[in-house]
């Protein structure tokens, strides 16, 4: 999906988001996955260039395993003139955090670059099942 360079396009992934996977993930897992694409589109809009059109895509797929869903999202902007970092951000500091959030709720993560921008994707591994114990 596409959605404008601007802190309103957050909200909109988030919405679209919820509604394509509510059915299909934990909502312990949909609210990490809303957190952490939130915290993507903010980054991007705050730091990176849009791409043409003044837009970021916003992309999202769900793999079924065994153990459950996996799911991997992706931001991707016209890029920054430096990729996307953890910060180390002071106490009384008002921002700073986000990829604290991104890398303490997904899996892994990560940038990728080419010559029209860049990536940065946030994949989720299955939250696992609880077995009842007998």
């Amino acid at each position: 999906m596409v959605v404008p360079h601007h802190p309103a396009g957050a909200r909109l992934a988030r919405h679209r988001l919820a509604d394509d996977l509510a059915d299909l993930v934990p909502p312990t897992l949909l609210a990490d996955l809303i957190a952490v694409l939130a915290e993507l589109v903010g980054n991007s809009v705050r730091h990176a260039r849009p791409l043409p059109g003044g837009v970021v895509r916003v992309a999202w797929r769900l793999r079924a395993a065994a153990d459950g869903p996996r799911i991997q999202l992706r931001v991707t902007d016209g890029g920054a003139a430096t990729g996307p970092r953890i910060r180390t951000a002071g106490q009384d500091a008002a921002d700073g955090r986000g990829l604290h959030i991104v890398a303490g709720l997904a899996t892994r993560w990560g940038v990728e670059r080419d010559g029209m921008g860049q990536r940065v994707w946030a994949e989720f591994d299955p939250i696992p099942r609880l077995v009842a114990a007998n």
